[in-house]
């Protein structure tokens, strides 16, 4: 489930909140209809998830949605705004999956812990394009479409956001245990 909620714990939220809206002001590469490839503005949060877990993950990628859209509000429907923005960024929170409460945090856990974290968010993300955004697929399928336009982005951010944990692993390993 994760560790009790503490001063430190909230502090740590906080300070990669922080650090994520930061990293997100830096774009590699900025799509049409929305989304972004970003200089790692999701690596924040998931080491956040990696050291205290899913459920505490979850609630600061939520957080991180929330401000991502008040920062750049893109409003079409109340169930688009929690696909897009609550759900997505929450979903990030499932890298904590590489959590470990012995303190046992392998490297193979934190990459599928990513990769669930970002597929979790492209499944979000697809679904919204679906059920919203349909009409930006002309005669294509609205699945694929949207399938492949969320992939142009969110594939480079899970390649940037798996380099750059795994540059950072083993002294992030030794801050976790702390």
């Amino acid at each position: 489930m994760g560790k009790k909620v503490s001063v430190r714990m909230l502090t740590e939220g906080g300070m990669m909140l922080a650090l994520a809206v930061l990293l997100n002001q830096f774009k590699i590469y900025q799509a049409p209809n929305g989304g972004s490839v970003s200089a790692g503005s999701m690596i924040p949060i998931i080491i956040f998830a990696l050291r205290w877990g899913i459920w505490p993950g979850i609630v600061v990628g939520a957080t991180y949605g929330l401000l991502d859209f008040i920062l750049k509000p893109y409003f079409y429907h109340p169930f688009q705004f929690i696909l897009d923005y609550i759900l997505a960024y929450g979903l990030l929170g499932l890298a904590g999956i590489g959590y470990d409460k012995d303190e046992n945090r392998s490297t193979s856990s934190m990459v599928i812990g990513v990769i669930l974290a970002i597929g979790g968010r492209m499944v979000s993300h697809v679904l919204s394009g679906v059920i919203f955004f349909a009409e930006y697929a002309g005669d294509q399928n609205p699945w694929v479409y949207s399938i492949v336009y969320n992939a142009t982005y969110l594939i480079p951010e899970l390649i940037i956001s798996l380099l750059a944990l795994l540059f950072i692993w083993k002294p992030l390993k030794r801050v976790f245990n702390n």
